[in-house]
């Protein structure tokens, strides 16, 4: 059960390209020998749409390819996907407004998930927020970077006399932050690809705009008990929080426009 955020900012006008929370867990062969029809049962009012995806896995040491089965359950409207495979469950969404409504959707397949599959513990719990910041979109196009990202996500690009001389500059940083909780984080320009549907096929299309990627994927990994992962996933999701708004300037939080719930 996940508690409301009581300190939440939503942005009207957020930059996620994607949000996605994962929870590893020890490996149960049981998911990939079989169709998950008693778990597809349980979320299957909110998840519809089910497919199957079989991902080719490269050999180890001369082995035989290996092939992991990742079934998918769609809402409705395309906008959120629970991902189930022998060592995760994932939920993923490219409509984010909050954390307490991404919780919502997370709760109850999260619930059921451990009553099926009743696994040992967690191995890896985290939350990866993807933001591809459009100066574009927000209205920003006389700005600079520097002017709306913080200088320790900026490389060189901080306080450089033409942006435009540079062609490829990010920063990659991994470090602990409270307690056992963790941060991989990518940050720098670069351009987005968004899936286009032409007749019945769906193309991977390049955007032609250069965004300012801030990539960051929190997380706790070790031993954590059943009970304490949803108190673990809000600590991770506060930290994300916490890390988001150090990384942002006043100029860019102010043009997401943010609302103090």
């Amino acid at each position: 059960m996940f508690l409301p955020d009581s300190k939440s900012i939503e942005y009207e006008n957020n930059q996620l390209a994607e949000v996605i929370c994962q929870l590893r867990f020890p490996t149960i062969l049981s998911i990939d020998t079989r169709e998950p029809a008693e778990f597809q049962e349980a979320v299957r009012q909110d998840f519809p749409k089910y497919m199957l995806q079989v991902e080719k896995l490269p050999p180890i040491n001369g082995s035989q390819q290996r092939q992991v089965n990742n079934y998918s359950f769609i809402s409705e409207d395309g906008g959120y996907k629970l991902s189930l495979t022998k060592n995760f469950l994932a939920l993923s969404t490219v409509r984010y407004t909050n954390w307490d409504d991404f919780a919502r959707w997370l709760d109850q397949p999260l619930g059921m998930f451990i009553s099926i599959y009743k696994p040992a513990y967690f191995e890896r719990v985290g939350l990866r927020y993807v933001n591809a910041f459009s100066r574009e979109k927000l209205g920003l196009t006389d700005c600079r970077w520097d002017e709306l990202i913080a200088p320790r996500y900026l490389s060189v690009l901080n306080g450089i006399p033409s942006e435009e001389d540079v062609t490829k500059a990010s920063v990659d940083v991994e470090m602990k932050l409270s307690g056992e909780i963790r941060a991989k984080i990518h940050a720098g320009p670069g351009f987005i690809k968004r899936n286009i549907r032409m007749g019945n096929q769906i193309r991977s299309v390049q955007d032609k705009e250069r965004r300012f990627i801030f990539d960051e994927d929190i997380f706790v990994a070790g031993n954590i008990s059943l009970q304490s992962s949803a108190e673990t996933l809000g600590s991770v999701h506060i930290e994300a929080d916490r890390l988001f708004s150090e990384s942002i300037t006043d100029k860019l939080h102010n043009a997401m426009n943010p609302v103090y719930n």
